[in-house]
């Protein structure tokens, strides 16, 4: 999950000494990656955006995520990191779990029910998809069918689509989400542990594991195959590569999402000791993009002597200064209903809990500023049918924001 989030639950006052795991240090004045994108910094004067509260639609046991279904303006589905997914229809919270895998999950800390996506097709297929981490620690992503009930799954369906070992007990990464494409997207984090010490050169800039990647597939069954891999994904054919990669040097992809309007791609990586980043690429264009993982943190050096092939900086980025430990990838709003916000990056920090938004471009970032709301333990965003922006709290809240 949060790189930090497991030392953060067992020993707060370990976050500042230790990070994500601690490690070595490395420094150097070598030069940032990519020569296309831009950091912003943060404005030292920042305005809240005009009109703009957080409304509580309930309150959950660890709510990770919040998903609908296509075309579905009635539900919004909350993934609880305990192993439940529970169903809010048209404002009030359902008592019956939507679904329940609590008995094959291992849970918490960076572990647990981690995300949901619902197939594009979903009001006919009935297919949804989820991430979770089992018993002996591993990765799965698996699908399950809704019932006759648009209120309940059928637990029994349930079809493993990929599995995946991981080696330490955080960076799982943990979203699923399909794309404008039609595709199923997959985070996975670098395998965990500091400075991704898996061999050289780590799992982040290694074409040979999906570990510290985006992953897409179409997670259909097909020809006794339990997913198939795009043809146009970019290491497809490369000798010794997994082709289900389609974006790399990622350290912890906890929360990405795709701009339901234009289809531009935006991911929040959680860094080591220093710096959280955002990468930003126009729809279609992080396609092979190496983000630089474990070569640089942000456009920092982190392993001087290596290289991150044609690596692209974020267009983001801020320090672990004022309490921030771990950065919570958010959406870019598309709801009218908050003019001050459309058009820009909605994100946060999970230990400071403060909203902050930006408006993003290739190669940077402009008008970075807070939005004078906090929730605490700031878990994810997600997004509803209508384009309604959720923030949720690991504290058990989950709010919308709304039109003051």
């Amino acid at each position: 999950m949060h790189g930090r989030w497991l030392l953060f639950l067992a020993a707060p006052a370990l976050l500042a000494a230790c990070g994500a795991g601690g490690g070595e240090r490395h420094s150097s004045a070598a030069p940032s990656p990519g020569a296309q994108a831009t950091s912003s910094t943060r404005a030292q004067a920042a305005p809240a955006a005009r009109g703009v509260k957080l409304t509580r639609i309930g309150s959950f046991d660890q709510p990770v995520y919040v998903a609908a279904p296509p075309g579905d303006t009635h539900r919004v589905f909350v993934v609880e990191q305990s192993g439940k997914i529970r169903v809010v229809r048209d404002g009030r919270k359902r008592s019956t779990p939507f679904l329940d895998i609590h008995d094959r999950i291992s849970c918490c800390g960076e572990r647990g029910l981690l995300s949901m996506a619902f197939a594009p097709d979903y009001a006919r297929s009935r297919r949804f998809y989820v991430d979770y981490t089992d018993r002996s620690g591993d990765t799965h992503v698996v699908e399950f069918r809704r019932s006759g009930s648009r209120d309940r799954a059928l637990k029994t369906s349930a079809r493993t689509v990929l599995v995946q070992q991981q080696p330490e007990p955080n960076h799982n990464g943990g979203l699923v989400l399909f794309g404008p494409d039609g595709l199923l997207y997959i985070g996975l984090g670098d395998g965990g542990g500091a400075n991704d010490q898996h061999g050289s050169p780590g799992n982040g800039q290694s074409l040979g594991t999906v570990l510290g990647k985006i992953l897409r597939i179409d997670p259909r069954a097909s020809s006794g195959r339990a997913y198939s891999i795009p043809a146009d994904n970019p290491f497809v054919g490369r000798s010794g590569a997994r082709g289900e990669i389609y974006a790399y040097g990622l350290r912890n992809p906890w929360r990405f999402s795709f701009d339901r309007t234009t289809g531009d791609l935006t991911i929040g990586d959680v860094g080591q000791n220093q710096i959280e980043e955002v990468d930003f690429a126009r729809r279609g264009r992080a396609r092979g993009v190496n983000y630089g993982w474990r070569v640089f943190e942000g456009r920092r050096p982190n392993f001087p002597d290596e290289r991150a092939s044609g690596a692209v900086a974020p267009v983001l980025t801020y320090t672990l200064d004022g309490g921030n430990c771990s950065i919570t990838g958010g959406v870019i709003v598309r709801d009218r209903a908050l003019p001050s916000l459309v058009g820009r990056y909605v994100y946060g920090d999970y230990c400071v809990g403060k909203l902050r938004t930006a408006r993003l471009g290739a190669g940077s970032a402009t008008g970075d500023r807070s939005l004078g709301l906090a929730v605490s333990q700031l878990s994810s965003f997600g997004e509803d049918a209508r384009g309604h922006v959720y923030a949720t709290s690991l504290d058990g809240p989950v709010y919308r924001l709304t039109a003051r």
